[in-house]
C-alpha cells in the first residue's frame, strides 16, 4: 500500500500492495485491520508492552537507538500507523489520519544531537510529532533479529526453506539475529532469482541491481534487509551461493568478487526501503493479533508513503 512519489521504472508498475499479496504477506485494509472501533481505555503503555513481546529491546545491536521517542505512556492510543521512514510527509500522513503512533522501522534520532528547534529536519519532525498528539516508537535491528522480522519476511517471500539467522543474536533464542540463510526449494539460476526479487518488492527507482552470472545456478540463498555489507565473513561462512541484501558500497561488493573462485557468492542488491517495506503489513498484523489477544482493538494500518530516497535512475540500453 506505497504509492509512488517519484518515477519508477516503467516494466515494474506493480504497487507495494500488489507486489507483497504477490508474496503471499497478509496486508492490512487501507482503512485499518478490522472495523475501525477502537477500544477504550488503550494506553501507550500498553501497546509498549506489546511491541517489547514482539520485538524485545534486548534484541537491539549495542548503537542502535530502538523505543520510544515521543509520547507519554499514559495517553490513549486508538489508531497505530507503521512506517520505513518518520519523515515529515508520513508524520502530515498520520496526523491526517489521526493516528495516535508511528510505529517506525528507522529511528529518527539514531545519532546524537544537540538542537530540536523547528528550524532543523530533525526538529521539525520532533514538533510535528509533539504537536499532533502522535507518539513515536522505533523498532529497527530488534525488529530485524526477532521470529517474523525484517528479514524472515523476506527470506519467506522468496520461498526458502530451512531458514536460520546470518548472524546469532547475543541475548536471543537460537533462531533470532541478523539476516537470515536458507536454501530454495530447487535450484534457480541468478536471473530467475533476481525477477522473482523485482517482482515482489515494492517498485522504486533503482530497480535490482546483480553480480553474477545470470544463468548461474543458485540454491542457497543468504539475505539481510537494509544494508548488511558487514556481513560478507558469515556469508561466505554459510556457503551461500548468493547473497541478497541493500546498500552495497563499491568496495565490499568488489572485494567479494575478488576473494571468490567460483564467482559465489552471487550479489543481488536491492532497495534499501523496499527491503524492509515487506516487513511492515507481517509486523502490522502481529502487533494487531498480540493486542486483541490482550482483549484490545484498534485501527492498524501501514503508511501510504514511498520514502525510498530515489526518484528516478538512467540505465544503458542492453541492446
Amino acid at each position: 500500500m506505497s504509492e509512488q512519489t517519484g518515477p519508477a521504472p516503467a516494466e515494474n508498475e506493480k504497487s507495494p500492495d500488489q507486489r507483497a499479496e504477490a508474496a503471499g504477506e497478509s496486508i492490512p485494509e487501507a482503512e485499518g485491520t478490522h472495523d475501525g472501533a477502537a477500544s477504550g481505555g488503550v494506553t501507550l503503555a500498553d501497546v509498549l508492552l506489546a511491541v517489547e513481546e514482539l520485538w524485545p529491546e534486548s534484541l537491539a545491536e549495542e548503537w542502535d537507538a530502538v523505543g520510544l521517542v515521543t509520547g507519554r505512556p499514559s495517553q490513549p492510543v486508538r489508531r497505530i500507523l507503521f512506517c520505513v521512514d518518520p519523515v515529515l510527509e508520513v508524520i502530515d500522513e498520520a496526523a491526517a489520519w489521526e493516528a495516535d503512533l508511528i510505529v517506525a522501522h528507522h529511528p529518527l534520532l539514531l545519532r546524537g544531537v544537540t538542537s530540536v528547534a523547528a528550524n532543523t529536519p530533525k526538529g521539525r519532525a520532533v514538533h510535528r510529532l509533539i504537536e499532533s498528539g502522535i507518539a513515536l516508537v522505533s523498532v529497527h535491528t530488534n525488529g530485524d533479529s526477532a521470529v517474523g522480522g525484517v528479514s524472515d519476511v523476506l527470506a519467506d517471500a522468496i520461498g526458502l526453506d530451512a531458514v536460520g539467522p546470518l548472524t546469532k543474536a547475543a541475548n536471543g533464542l537460537p533462531e533470532e539475529g541478523i539476516g537470515r540463510v536458507g536454501d530454495l526449494p530447487e535450484i534457480t539460476s541468478l536471473g530467475d532469482l533476481a525477477g522473482r526479487l523485482f517482482g515482489i518488492l515494492p517498485a522504486v527507482a533503482g530497480g535490482v541491481r546483480v553480480s553474477g552470472d545470470r544463468d548461474g545456478l543458485v540454491r542457497r540463498v543468504a539475505l539481510c534487509g537494509g544494508a548488511g555489507d558487514s556481513l560478507f565473513d558469515a556469508v561466505r561462512a554459510a556457503e551461500a551461493d548468493v547473497y541478497v541484501t541493500a546498500d552495497l558500497r563499491h568496495h565490499p561488493a568488489s572485494e567479494a568478487r575478488a576473494s571468490s573462485s567460483d564467482g559465489r557468492p552471487y550479489l543481488i542488491d536491492v532497495s534499501h526501503f523496499a527491503s524492509e517495506w515487506l516487513w511492515l503489513p507481517a509486523a502490522a498484523a502481529a502487533l494487531d493479533n498480540v493486542l486483541k489477544d490482550q482483549g484490545h482493538s484498534l485501527d492498524i494500518r501501514v503508511s501510504t508513503i514511498n520514502t525510498d530516497p530515489w526518484d528516478f535512475i538512467l540505465t544503458p540500453g542492453e541492446g
